[in-house]
């Protein structure tokens, strides 16, 4: 598992004084946009000057893992007064805020800020602000719906898509066919009636498992911390249900031990929020209890799940297979287990389908997120309030 980012980066100079950071814009102010992976953010940006910001774009993640890639992550960001981030692609904990004396804005997409330090923000004066996805505030009309609203969030979408592909043996189909060694590659895991396993049911977990029960007649099962029948059947009223419809007489979202539902579910979806209690949520014992013919998604966070006892399961063979678009590390280094071609489902070992974190990247939401930011940027420039302020 990765170290923690907040241990390994260490000061590298002095910090400025408070009034280095004012929120009013210098001469030639400077904007880094990290980790734009397909330069997405181009045409947002395209209307402000040079003359007015110097914008330099990154398509490349530093991952801060040892104390070389954590100077050289610090030296990248130190000179820039703004700074444009997706979501947590890179963190920023107060040990690499105190080290970035020039950043006035940062500026994130997303609603989920768990590996950014807001109080060492305020601290230090730097403003913090959001991209929630409803679109710019001088648009005649929003560019999309709310993605609060799971049932509409590219997340959900995404891991039906990987459910449906592990199930359907679509990837290892489409590699056979390609690859021109033969036709069919298994037989396929018919959803109609089998149980689905969720891990946290907040609104996406809900949405998933609202699919499950309306399009598959699945019964779903769901487990969290706190989880009590009483807020199960809150969450079926919210996605629309009725809380005792389920397709054996019982409840829609059946809420159970952890335990039970690992050894009752024949598809278990992780939903839970990463934290430092959450970390490591499903390990050995949980995946133990899982059925050969099981099958486990991940569109949440990597860190929830034990990887080390991941990899021993599905070498082993010990389920059907996993679908995996989140990792202890992002973006996956070229050395990972999961990187194995012509390596995993053969030979005894569990299907993998493994996607780069695609749950949240999809062409609306991420051009609602960049127009947003773009115009927080217009707006700090020209001295205006900036919008959906974090810190």
């Amino acid at each position: 598992m990765a170290p923690k980012i907040s241990h390994v980066l260490k000061p590298l100079l002095a910090r400025q004084s408070m009034a280095t950071r004012s929120a009013a814009p210098q001469k030639h102010p400077s904007l880094a946009i990290l980790d734009d992976y397909l330069n997405t953010s181009a045409p947002h940006f395209a209307n402000i000057s040079p003359s007015q910001l110097q914008i330099t774009t990154f398509n490349d993640t530093i991952v801060p893992v040892n104390d070389a890639e954590a100077t050289r992550l610090v030296e990248r960001l130190r000179p820039f007064d703004l700074i444009s981030t997706v979501r947590e692609r890179t963190a920023f904990p107060g040990s690499l805020l105190h080290q970035l004396p020039n950043l006035k804005l940062l500026l994130a997409t997303g609603t989920q800020f768990e590996m950014f330090d807001l109080a060492t923000a305020r601290e230090l004066g730097i403003a913090v602000v959001s991209a929630p996805g409803l679109g710019r505030t001088d648009q005649a009309e929003p560019v999309r719906p709310n993605i609060k609203q799971g049932s509409m969030h590219p997340t959900t979408q995404h891991t039906w898509a990987l459910i449906l592909a592990l199930a359907r043996n679509v990837a290892a189909d489409d590699a056979v066919l390609k690859a021109g060694t033969g036709w069919q590659s298994g037989l396929a895991t018919g959803l109609s009636g089998l149980t689905l396993g969720i891990v946290g049911l907040g609104r996406l977990g809900a949405a998933v498992a609202r699919v499950a029960h309306l399009a598959w007649g699945m019964r779903v099962v769901c487990w969290s911390e706190n989880l009590t029948q009483q807020k199960a059947d809150q969450m079926a009223a919210t996605v629309g249900l009725p809380p005792d419809g389920g397709i054996d007489g019982g409840k829609t979202f059946q809420a159970v031990g952890k335990e039970e539902l690992f050894r009752s579910a024949d598809v278990v979806s992780m939903h839970y929020v990463l934290s430092d209690r959450s970390r490591g949520i499903v390990g050995a014992k949980e995946l133990e209890l899982m059925k050969p013919s099981a099958l486990l998604i991940n569109a949440s966070r990597g860190p929830l799940i034990d990887q080390d006892a991941l990899v021993d399961v599905l070498e082993h063979g010990r389920i059907r297979g996993a679908a995996l678009d989140v990792f202890d590390i992002e973006p996956l280094p070229l050395t990972s287990p999961w990187r194995q071609a012509n390596y995993w489902g053969r030979d005894g070992r569990s299907a993998l389908l493994t996607t780069p974190h695609m749950g949240y990247v999809d062409e609306g939401l991420m051009n609602t997120w960049y127009a947003e930011t773009a115009e927080n940027v217009e707006r700090w420039l020209q001295g205006q309030d900036v919008l959906h302020r974090l810190a």
